[in-house]
Formats: structure tokens, C-alpha cells, sequence
């Protein structure tokens, strides 16, 4: 069974999800980790709790979701896996850093490449992959359905979705990939957002002013 540890980071304020099992074996998504000091904050509860980093995985490549792959990566000799779509926008990331001041080293390894249907173990526990484009070209989340949960990344928020003017954005592909591929999974699914607190499919269906009517 998994346990979810979620931090806070950069002056974007982005999620950086934690997954880890009984076997102190654990799965880090989208780090966020931008300063000196959220780094060491990671990498400290990591070491404090015992964990055994085994992969790394980003939901999509926007520079907020990405500042730590280098880091993680490098600390626990871990292989970044994303979809193929997102790999452009891995490489603009530090171009895209400049642009908001904010510089940093991209990601330098090597690849594994995530599509629809795959599934990501951990132990017992495995997430399968559901590819939801629409914030960007490639963009992926990891639904675990023994656990009623996802990882959304950018799609979905609290009462909100994902903006769809940045490149690669398509708003009419992103209400459709949350008809279509998020809101047939069962409602009491936790949906762990990029951003904000979490929420649940069936709230979402409610309350999201953005989706009224696509439930």
C-alpha cells in the first residue's frame, strides 16, 4: 500500500508527490525543488524516513515541474521517465527559466518513455499511465486504482484546469481528456493536483465551474 508525502515548492508553488510503500521503497513525481533549501528539505525526509528512491517520473515538462530532475536523478542514479511529447519541453525548460529569472540545470540522462496503458510498478503497487494532452502535448497522469487515487499533474486542480495557453496548449483537447479519461474513473478517486489542495472526481464533476455540464 501506498503513502503519499506532498511538498510545496518554488516561488510557482508547485506539488512534488512522494509515493512510498511498506518497504520504505518510494517513487518521487515532479520535483519541484528549486532553491538550496528545498532540496536539502527533500533529500532530508528521504534519508529521515528511511526511503529507497526507485523512479522517477514527471506528469509533463513546464520548467515549475521539472527544476529537481537534475538533482533527484543525480542523487539516487535514477532515469527520468515521461512520455515522448514532453521531451521539447524538457528542452526549453532552462530557456523558459530564464524567462522568469529564475536559471537552472536541466535533466542530462538518459530516457524511458511512458504511454497509455502502461504501468508503473513499485513492489506490488503498480499506477497506470493515462495520457490526458491538452496543457501540453504529452502530458500523462498515474491513476492507482487499488487506492481510489491519482496524480493529475497540471489537468485538473480544485475547482479549476489546467491553463492552455502556454505552447503546445489545446483547451478543447483538455475538456475532452477530462470527460473522456478522468471523470469515468469512480468518484471517490482523490485526484492529487501540480497545484493547490486535492480534491475529488466527483466534487470536481459538482463544483468545477470550468466543467459544468461535461460530467
Amino acid at each position: 500500500m501506498l503513502k503519499i508525502k506532498s511538498f510545496v515548492f518554488s516561488p510557482i508553488q508547485e506539488n512534488t508527490y512522494l509515493l512510498y510503500n511498506e518497504f520504505k521503497d518510494c517513487v518521487i513525481i515532479d520535483p519541484g525543488c528549486y532553491f538550496p533549501g528545498e532540496k536539502a528539505e527533500f533529500k532530508a525526509f528521504i534519508t529521515q524516513s528511511g526511503l529507497k528512491p526507485r523512479l522517477l517520473l514527471n506528469t509533463h515538462c513546464h520548467l515549475d515541474h521539472v527544476f529537481g530532475n537534475k538533482f533527484i536523478a543525480e542523487t539516487y542514479s535514477l532515469t527520468l521517465q515521461l512520455h515522448e511529447k514532453e521531451k521539447p519541453l524538457l528542452d526549453y525548460a532552462p530557456t523558459s527559466g530564464l524567462m522568469y529569472d529564475m536559471p537552472f540545470e536541466n535533466y542530462a540522462g538518459k530516457f524511458i518513455y511512458l504511454k497509455e496503458g502502461d504501468k508503473v510498478k513499485l513492489g506490488a503497487d503498480e499506477l497506470e499511465v493515462i495520457e490526458a494532452p491538452g496543457h501540453s502535448p504529452g502530458h500523462i497522469c498515474f491513476y492507482c486504482a487499488s487506492q481510489h487515487f491519482i496524480i493529475s499533474g497540471d489537468v485538473l486542480f480544485n475547482r479549476s484546469i489546467g491553463r492552455t495557453d502556454l505552447p503546445g496548449g489545446n483547451h478543447q483537447l483538455l475538456l475532452k481528456n477530462i470527460r473522456e479519461k478522468l471523470f469515468v474513473l469512480p468518484g471517490e478517486t482523490v485526484v492529487y493536483s501540480g497545484h493547490g489542495p486535492e480534491t475529488t472526481i466527483e466534487e470536481e464533476k459538482k463544483y468545477n465551474p470550468f466543467l459544468n455540464g461535461l460530467a
